[in-house]
Order: structure tokens, then C-alpha cells, then sequence
């Protein structure tokens, strides 16, 4: 199968996860919009917490039910793609810059699946650049100190600001995304503990220990995954 094939297969073996009544998470880019799409075609009786405004309109307009995440206890299950999954499922996201409104949602779930083609799995994390999503005020300095936390973990490499069409990316929140080229990360834990003490990140596309199942579209169909 193309990569276009395997993310629908997978967003569609995802949406039967869903149960009548459930509360779910709905997550962001090319293969959750798969999973939306198939998740509203079955029509049932949940509502869903969009993790980005173009998800929340493409769900909308699909005519599921969207609520804020403040609006709802918990999540039963959350559904969401990945730009890479590493061992134990370890992931980098953020590729759409949304990843602070992915986490806000993962944490609160009960439940977390990640959905993606088999292009995404990596032996070890860092191919990828590693997003990093920080407040606009200062970034600039932000953006030296990132050196120095990265520096810190055995990475020389410099952060660039996204930039598309001549300006910077914004994300829902109005905030900046930096995109760390790592390389290969070692040591996933100590890097997220270095970029989250840096005053000013907001948070960094490094999902550890959230996912609890991955659906990975192959050839042969889709593969399960549990750490």
C-alpha cells in the first residue's frame, strides 16, 4: 500500500475503537483526519475534543459534536498521529504545531492510541526535527538558551524558527515553533527535562510514556503496537 493508503486503513481501524457514548480525542494532521472522517461516517453518539482549530472545523463540519477540553471530565480514548514512533513508543510530534494542545489532550486521556504508515517508525528518535513550541515575547533569547539545553544533552545543533510564506508559524495558542534538526536523541527523558526548565518554552514535541498502543499501516495490513 502507498503511505496515503496505510493512514487511511489505520484511521479507519482506529475509529472502531470508539464506543457509543464515549468522549474522545481527535487528533491533528493528514492520518487523524483519516481517523475523524471514518469516526464521524459511523455516526455515533460521542463527542470529541478537537486537539486544533482545523480539526475542531473539519469535525464540525462533518457533523460530530466538538467540546472544549475544560467542557469534559476526562477522555476515554484519544486518537492521534506522530511524525515518528521510537521504541516503547516514544514519539516526536508537533509537524502540524499543534503539539501543546496534542499533550493537553493526551494527558487527558485514559486511554492513547497513535496511528500512523510504516514510515514513521524510527529505530531511535531525532530524524525528525524536534519541534518546540515557545511564547513569542523574547524568543530570540529563548531560542540561545535552547542551544544551551540541547548543548547540555550531547546536541550541537541549533534551533530554527518555522517559517512558512515569509512568516513565522503561529500556533492556536499564538505562540512560535522552533525546529531542533537532532539528528539521533540518546537519552529522549533528560532532553524533555532540558527544554522544559528553559523559561519561555511552553512545551516540546517529545510524547514519552503516553502512548499506549500504536496501529501502523503496513502491507500486510495494519500492525498493533503496545510498548
Amino acid at each position: 500500500m502507498s503511505a496515503d493508503d496505510q493512514k487511511r486503513a489505520v484511521g479507519e481501524a482506529a475509529a472502531e475503537l470508539v464506543q457509543p457514548g464515549m468522549v474522545v480525542g481527535l487528533g491533528t494532521g493528514s492520518t487523524a483526519a483519516w481517523f475523524v472522517k471514518a469516526l464521524a461516517a459511523r455516526r455515533l453518539d460521542v463527542t470529541g475534543v478537537a486537539t486544533s482549530l482545523a480539526t475542531a472545523e473539519l469535525a464540525r463540519g462533518l457533523g460530530m459534536r466538538v467540546v472544549d477540553l475544560d467542557a469534559v471530565a476526562d477522555i476515554d480514548l484519544t486518537v492521534d498521529g506522530a511524525d515518528e514512533i521510537g521504541p516503547g513508543l516514544a514519539l516526536i510530534k508537533g509537524g502540524g504545531a499543534a503539539l501543546l494542545r496534542e499533550k493537553l489532550v493526551w494527558e487527558a486521556s485514559r486511554r492513547c492510541v497513535v496511528i500512523a504508515d510504516a514510515g514513521k517508525r524510527v529505530r531511535r528518535l531525532g530524524g525528525y526535527p524536534l519541534p518546540i513550541e515557545v511564547v513569542a515575547f523574547g524568543h530570540v533569547s529563548t531560542s540561545r538558551r535552547l542551544c544551551d539545553a540541547l548543548a547540555e544533552c550531547d546536541l550541537t545543533v541549533a534551533p530554527r524558527l518555522r517559517v512558512r510564506d515569509g512568516a513565522a508559524v503561529l500556533t492556536d495558542q499564538g505562540n512560535l515553533i522552533y525546529d531542533a534538526p537532532c539528528g539521533a536523541i540518546a537519552d529522549p527523558a533528560h532532553l524533555a527535562d532540558a527544554l522544559k526548565s528553559v523559561t519561555g518554552v511552553v512545551d516540546h514535541g517529545l510524547f514519552l510514556d503516553l502512548a499506549d498502543e500504536a496501529l501502523i499501516g503496513a502491507d500486510s495490513g495494519v500492525e498493533r503496537l503496545i510498548p
